[in-house]
């Protein structure tokens, strides 16, 4: 029999603490009370089922300030029946990797009803951040309290409670214990090392894991490119044969990196249990909003929004836009060639100090006016893909990703070293100082409480919040680009790239464990929209290294007078290196083989099963029916 989350009570008085919810201070008692209400209130009655507290009782509010902090958790029967509704794929006893059913629990490898720790800290967060986001409104017009605060059916209540200010922030808490295990094994001691990537699945989750995990495969890629490269910089070398040779290796490396990537993605995933996670089915995002009806596939209740709707959007307004914003990058960046221009003249005229100082004038001025121009662009890049109302978070941060790809690329590969001084050691260097000041008040203070709960939440909220894995990953796309567009040109951009990147390593871990709140887990089976932007930029390297080929002047001095031949035997060897590149692409599976072969096996055991629940229905109705056709 289906055990279902009406049928048990799934209250305890005392739970372990995963995610805070921190409201502001002037909210009224009545809206406090009916999120907690809404929050407990079990699934058949719309509420979300979950344990909720505030973090300080009566008397320690009087002791301490009012942070208006409240800590949400479940049991474990609860997640345990919160993980089957997502689908999330363990490890069973015979090694393969199967949907998690509450029904079939004690098939799985490591379960047992005695612990609670079947489920990692990452997951169970997850889930209760899921069950959060799908709480919707029903017949509530407002959120009590607040009148211009206004609600449908439909429409998510955490959503809308944070775009009202009545919710400041929801965050996971940090497990202390494993953090500082994590730790030792990732980058307290800088040595030469594979980083733990299935510790940091495991804490961070699989979107998190993926990250570091292209980063190591990555910058170990690199590492071919930045030792052909240096021979190519430091001896003098025919550019003809340079170009060549370069450009006949960078064509291999750029197409074999990705493909070999892919495979060795796909065996972290499956081994994680997101390669056969049933993602089509996942409920739509908290910004998601349309009319309240039943879903065809899933048979639950979701808003609908029809997709001739969201196309029209895409179509014509947000591809207008993008297109207009790159036009006028592009011109802004004429004009910057211009003033370089200037600049440049007036100095080989006069060669003065001042007009050696003006030769810095014109890129100082372009890099604040595209920095204005990035912020004010993704700004609008995120306004445009939340108002254009894709269903799945999937689906929003691709097209997002998509668009911001044209247009805030410029100033990073030139700050990079200062971005991990900003982005990693100043603020860890706040939060250290803000740390000390929270300890000393609590010293302070002999009030009864969880001292140690206490700080944690204190110092938690004040991080700062981690908004996902798109700079990483664009610092890696533009690596990417500047090494298979330009190496020709600049041997050692592959062996800057190493040395960033070793680097990159462990300040990214020291943000993640120590400058970041803990980011809520989101399982992921691949790198995304990201891969095919890679892929993207592997083709228009072919064609740059060609295009430099045929510039080159040893190139030219072979077709003196018949520089329309050369153009056409460029564009042919370019479209020879581009169908070898497929080829190649073609030749190399995505899946290894013994991937390949046991998702193979699940998709048989799965239409053996389907084929054995038909013929079972059809034997019951049967049964049922033959008794009175006996009668006849």
């Amino acid at each position: 029999m289906k055990v279902t989350l009406s049928a048990l009570d799934t209250y305890e008085a005392s739970f372990t603490p995963l995610v805070v919810i921190e409201l502001a201070q002037d909210v009224k008692e009545e809206t406090k009370e009916w999120l907690k209400n809404r929050i407990i209130a079990k699934k058949k009655d719309g509420g979300a089922q979950l344990l909720f507290r505030p973090l300080l009782n009566k008397y320690e509010k009087e002791t301490l300030e009012n942070q208006n902090l409240y800590l949400v958790g479940a049991s474990n029967i609860r997640l345990l029946l919160g993980a089957e509704a997502l689908g999330l794929v363990k490890e069973c006893n015979d090694n393969t990797m199967r949907a998690f059913t509450y029904g079939t629990r004690q098939n799985f490898k490591g379960f047992d009803d005695n612990n609670d720790d079947f489920l990692t800290m990452a997951e169970c967060q997850f889930i209760i951040k899921h069950e959060l986001e799908n709480l919707r409104a029903r017949d509530e017009k407002m959120i009590p309290g607040y009148p211009l605060a206004k609600l449908y059916p439909g429409k998510s209540l955490l959503r809308r409670l944070i775009t009202s200010g009545i919710v400041i922030q929801v965050f996971p808490l940090h497990d202390n214990e494993a953090l500082k295990k994590l730790e030792d094994t990732w980058y307290s001691r800088l040595t030469l090392k594979y980083q733990p990537l299935d510790n940091i699945r495991g804490y961070f989750g699989e979107t998190i894991g993926l990250y570091f995990g292209f980063l190591e495969y990555f910058t170990f890629a690199l590492i071919p490119m930045a030792v052909i490269g240096l021979p190519y910089y430091m001896f003098v070398w025919e550019d003809y044969d340079k170009y060549v040779i370069f450009a006949s290796f960078n064509l291999i490396w750029s197409t074999v990196i990705l493909e070999v990537w892919k495979r060795g993605c796909a065996n972290m995933t499956y081994r994680w249990g997101t390669l056969v996670m049933k993602r089509q089915f996942e409920e739509p995002r908290p910004g998601f909003h349309g009319v309240l009806g039943i879903n065809p596939v899933t048979g639950r209740e979701e808003p609908l929004y029809p997709s001739y709707k969201r196309q029209m959007r895409i179509y014509l307004v947000s591809l207008p836009f993008v297109c207009l914003c790159l036009y006028f990058s592009l011109y802004v960046m004429m004009i910057y060639f211009d003033l370089e221009v200037w600049a440049l003249g007036l100095h080989e005229n006069s060669e003065s100090e001042w007009t050696s100082v003006l030769l810095y004038v014109p890129s100082i001025i372009y890099a604040i006016v595209i920095e204005i121009m990035n912020r004010l662009y993704r700004y609008a890049a995120e306004f445009l893909t939340s108002w254009e109302n894709h269903r799945l978070e999937s689906a929003y941060q691709n097209h997002l990703i998509l668009k911001v790809l044209v247009s805030l690329a410029t100033l990073l590969i030139t700050s990079q070293i200062l971005n991990q001084i900003v982005e990693s050691l100043l603020p860890y260097w706040l939060q250290k100082r803000h740390g000390v000041q929270v300890k000393r008040k609590l010293q302070a203070l002999k009030a009864d409480i969880d001292a140690t709960l206490y700080e944690q939440v204190i110092l938690e909220k004040e991080m700062v919040t981690y908004l996902g894995t798109f700079d990483d990953y664009l610092e890696l796309f533009l690596q990417f680009g500047y090494v298979s567009l330009f190496s020709c040109v600049y041997p050692l951009a592959a062996a800057f790239a190493v040395l960033n990147n070793f680097t990159e390593v462990n300040s990214d871990a020291l943000k993640m464990c120590r400058v970041f709140k803990r980011p809520f887990s989101e399982p992921s089976a691949n790198i995304g929209v990201w891969q095919l932007a890679f892929e993207t930029m592997s083709v228009i390297s072919v064609v740059t290294n060609c295009a430099l080929i045929g510039m080159s002047p040893q190139v030219n001095a072979l077709f003196p007078e018949a520089k329309m031949d050369l153009i056409l035997i460029v564009v042919a060897i370019e479209h020879a290196l581009l169908a070898l590149k497929f080829i190649l692409a073609f030749a190399i599976p995505d899946k290894p083989r013994h991937i390949q072969m046991k998702l193979a096996r699940l998709e048989f055991e799965s239409l053996e099963a389907l084929k054995q629940q038909v013929r079972e229905t059809v034997l019951n109705n049967k049964r049922i029916f033959l008794p009175n056709d006996r009668k006849h």
